[in-house]
């Protein structure tokens, strides 16, 4: 998986830049040349849109950035499109919204399509649809977008071109002695508080989401790369280790695929509010969590449907797909497995959430 953003595609006044693009598809062409199978994720719709349009600024409204994207992401599949054909490469336009990844069947579907498109040899290009996307339906940022969909192909590794060098030891614009740091092990709360702000003025992401994307990657199996992009030949560049920053999965909590899915791919439809003796034996006892350890069901949500688990603190520690509707969990929660059939007058699964469809969300 490569994801390239705005500020790395783009010229300085946000027009995208064929040069560049002309060097990222050599450095694609020689990935294909030893084998990999490379997925690109690319922003620069919007950017190029603005500059169709003549906008001054970057828009601020939906519409005005739907309207931009609709313009935009044409001519950037078109440029693309002509640069990769004269290096004998296909390229094939997926857009995704966050729907199209918390629809168990169209989060397959899509996968189906990775697939499809590599077997027969052309490189995917996904970006978020942001001609219809409305904050509900958006994933936000593509450094997010990349890594779930590194997830869902089970890619090796994620390469994030981006306007920086690495993971800094401090902010390299306040501190000139910050050092790059090399290879993070573990993405903790020291790595989460090296994270900045926001991007520049033609992108959404910043160190905040692709810090974001790294603890996606690390419980996926995928190894995530930071490089800056205008580097010569960086993709190759930061997978030989010689530039960027190299964040390693973790190995203890790796998750398969259909539980990427329910810890990264799909939106609670509502919340499960568990006591402290349900939350030790989810935790650290490896148990499904039993109608008798809930204390309060929040949202309306229907069996089958993805829940989030919160402990009494307000502490969010799974995730899961729930076996009962909310109004029934509201009639047997804090009851024994054994008084579902007389509660509900039908019988029914002794657990809430069973193990298999639960992810702890507080490793």
């Amino acid at each position: 998986m490569i994801k390239v953003g705005s500020s790395t595609l783009t010229t300085e006044d946000g027009h995208p830049n064929p040069e560049y693009i002309r060097s990222l598809a050599a450095d694609v062409l020689e990935l294909k040349s030893n084998g990999y199978s490379p997925i690109l994720v690319s922003s620069g719709a919007i950017s190029a849109g603005m500059q169709a349009l003549k906008l001054s600024g970057r828009p601020r409204t939906i519409p005005q950035k739907q309207a931009a994207a609709a313009v935009g992401q044409g001519l950037l599949m078109h440029l693309y499109s002509t640069v990769f054909e004269r290096l004998g490469i296909t390229v094939a336009q997926m857009l995704l919204t966050k729907d199209d990844l918390n629809d168990r069947k169209r989060y397959i579907n899509s996968r189906n399509t990775l697939n499809a498109l590599i077997k027969m040899g052309a490189i995917p290009i996904i970006n978020e649809n942001d001609t219809v996307a409305v904050d509900e339906i958006r994933v936000g940022d593509n450094d997010t977008l990349a890594a779930m969909v590194a997830a869902q192909a089970d890619a090796s590794a994620l390469v994030i071109l981006s306007d920086v060098d690495g993971l800094y030891t401090h902010n390299p614009n306040e501190q000139p002695d910050a050092k790059i740091i090399r290879v993070i092990e573990k993405v903790d709360r020291r790595i989460e508080g090296l994270a900045g702000g926001v991007g520049s003025a033609f992108g959404t992401g910043g160190m905040r989401t692709k810090i974001n994307a790294a603890r996606i990657c690390s419980r996926s199996g995928v190894t995530m790369y930071i490089a800056n992009g205008k580097a010569c030949r960086a993709i190759a560049r930061a997978l030989s280790g010689e530039i960027g920053s190299k964040f390693l999965p973790n190995n203890a909590v790796l998750l398969k695929s259909k539980k990427r899915w329910i810890a990264f791919g799909s939106t609670p439809c509502g919340t499960l509010i568990i006591n402290s003796g349900a939350s030790k034996h989810i935790v650290h006892g490896g148990s499904s969590l039993l109608p008798a350890g809930i204390v309060d069901v929040t949202g309306e949500f229907s069996g089958g449907d993805m829940i989030a688990v919160v402990d009494e603190t307000g502490l969010t520690v799974a995730r899961g797909i729930v076996n009962y509707s909310a109004d029934s969990l509201r009639q047997i929660m804090g009851k024994q497995s054994t008084a579902i059939e007389e509660t509900l007058g039908t019988a029914g699964p002794d657990e809430a959430v069973h193990r298999d469809n639960l992810v702890l969300t507080t490793q």
